[in-house]
């Protein structure tokens, strides 16, 4: 007589886009493979506000499925710029869980850098207003970063992540002092990536989420290779080395700060 298979550990995939082109036509087997891995839920992001309709309704096709809306900074220069009444009123859909992703990207868009400063500030204030977490995105742009994110903070509370952390030590500890989380995502798992989970391994485990940013950033053995949100799985097992804990106990760590932090979808 076999015994009961025993359940995997669930998991969130904090952080992906499910309505990129890659995943089109294939949804249904994509979160099917999820839920096979243990990953019962997944936060979909839309980075343009003109896309919301759409990622909104593969949120409601899917349980498990949530959504986050706002304008990616290397979208910034070429979209109308976010309101905050825009983003506020997105909040009373019930799968509407968290506001971005926005930030800033000065690697790829570094002339855009005072208009993606605005809408940082807008999608903060949008943030304030309805207690959803902040999602941000941070390339080559520590300084005025953690610049922004304090005084906004001073002037306001609100709650954020920082999504496929991969920034420097100062920002981390900015974000950290000021109660935000950081997500690791592939790119904590890949060889010369030391330095990161360093920074990951210093900060407090109740301040970690887990996300693929599927399609981009596949973990090993995938790396090079399209993501999904079966691989957040994958990270998982290997962050949870960071702190000397097994994957069960991890994945019921990160499902926690999930919780906590993405409060509508708990």
């Amino acid at each position: 007589m076999t015994s009961p298979k025993t359940p995997l550990p669930a998991l969130v995939d904090s952080h992906c886009h499910l309505d990129f082109p890659d995943f089109q036509g294939e949804l249904p087997g994509l979160i099917a493979r999820a839920r096979a891995a243990g990953v019962t839920r997944m936060v979909t992001i839309c980075t343009r506000l003109g896309s919301e309709p759409s990622v909104r309704a593969i949120a409601e096709a899917h349980e498990g499925v949530f959504y986050a809306a706002g304008t990616h900074p290397m979208q910034v220069a070429e979209e109308p710029m976010a309101t905050v009444e825009a983003l506020t009123a997105l909040a009373d859909h019930p799968k509407f869980v968290g506001i971005g992703e926005t930030g800033l990207d000065y690697h790829y868009t570094a002339e855009s850098a005072d208009v993606q400063q605005e809408s940082l500030r807008l999608h903060i204030e949008a943030a304030r207003r309805t207690r959803l977490p902040l999602i941000i995105h941070a390339r080559d742009a520590d300084d005025d970063m953690a610049r922004i994110l304090a005084e906004e903070h001073a002037a306001g509370a609100y709650s954020c992540v920082m999504h496929c952390f991969s920034s420097g030590p100062r920002l981390a500890r900015t974000a950290l002092d000021l109660g935000f989380y950081l997500s690791a995502s592939g790119i904590a798992a890949f060889p010369r990536s030391e330095e990161l989970r360093e920074i990951f391994a210093a900060a407090p485990l109740d301040r970690i989420l887990v996300e693929t940013d599927a399609p981009y950033l596949a973990p090993p053995p995938h790396r090079g290779r399209r993501n999904e949100p079966a691989y957040a799985a994958l990270t998982a097992q290997w962050v949870a080395r960071l702190w000397d804990l097994d994957y069960p106990a991890f994945a019921a760590a990160t499902s926690a700060n999930f919780d906590r932090l993405f409060w509508k979808a708990a």
